[in-house]
């Protein structure tokens, strides 16, 4: 690790990060949880978000950015944390003792995202999500007390999905980044070119391929859904929410035949409070 100072942290407003909560598809730490718990969801969630950020926004050099981050992280895990989001990661290390790798992860998926631009196959992808999504779920199984191999497996199946929602909404906002995260191979299955993907509205076979990414992502949801059952009351609501806000989005992307070109398709907050509900209830999603 290259050395790193104050002037490689990233220039992003602690509150700012915090404040995009309100922007995701499911609600981070739901006021129905205990305190503490939401104290520890919303310092995962802070680093997370912080590092995909610095990935996706920070002006600057962004390896070096990286880099303060991989270094703050190491001040945390050693109780030494200057910066506020690194301060409470610090805590949550201490209260649930935390491993590192998830958090380590999350910042390869980030220097990726600085190299790789396109994914051939969508074995390419479900890779990529095992360090940008993953990770953060393995985090939450922690702090919700559980590291066994099933709900692992679940877990992994609900976070590489929800992964998959973000991306489906946001190929407009990608594209401006240079990405494209929709398999190359699947561009060529339904014969749609990446100007396509400028349209300002989706063409019939971009519909069609959006289609099936949209059911390939509920597959994965559905059959991460059975973790909910496994998990304390607390915790079952908490991962409700995360699937419950994915499945209502792939709903509105239905609903809005499937063009996310136009404009950001988003899910009503009724309609993943709804979702979220029925799951928490132990009713089978559809």
């Amino acid at each position: 690790m290259s050395s790193t100072s104050v002037a490689e942290a990233p220039q992003l407003e602690v509150a700012g990060v915090l404040a995009k909560s309100r922007e995701e598809n499911f609600t981070v730490a739901s006021r129905l949880l205990p305190g503490r718990l939401r104290a520890q969801l919303r310092a995962v969630y802070g680093f997370a978000r912080l590092v995909d950020d610095v990935g996706d926004v920070a002006a600057g050099d962004r390896e070096r950015q990286l880099d303060w981050v991989e270094a703050e992280l190491t001040r945390a895990f050693e109780g030494r944390a200057n910066h506020p989001i690194f301060l409470a990661v610090q805590h949550c290390v201490a209260e649930v003792g935390l491993d590192r790798r998830p958090f380590d992860d999350l910042v390869a998926a980030n220097r990726q995202d600085q190299r790789v631009r396109r994914y051939p196959t969508y074995a390419d992808l479900e890779a990529y999500c095992a360090l940008s999504a993953n990770p953060v779920g393995r985090l939450v199984l922690a702090i919700l007390g559980r590291r066994d191999p099933l709900a692992v497996e679940l877990s992994d199946r609900v976070c590489t999905g929800l992964q998959l929602v973000e991306h489906w909404q946001d190929v407009a906002e990608d594209l401006g980044r240079g990405r494209v995260y929709l398999p190359l191979e699947d561009l060529d299955r339904f014969e749609v070119t990446e100007s396509q993907l400028a349209a300002p509205s989706a063409s019939p076979a971009f519909r069609r391929l959006m289609a099936f990414e949209v059911g390939r992502a509920r597959e994965l949801l559905r059959s991460g859904a059975p973790l909910v059952g496994l998990l304390a009351p607390a915790g079952r609501v908490a991962v409700a929410g995360f699937l419950g806000g994915g499945l209502a989005q792939l709903e509105a992307i239905e609903r809005h035949g499937y063009d996310v070109l136009a404009h950001r398709v988003k899910a009503s907050k009724g309609a993943v409070a709804a979702r979220a509900a029925a799951l928490a209830c132990g009713r089978e999603p559809r």
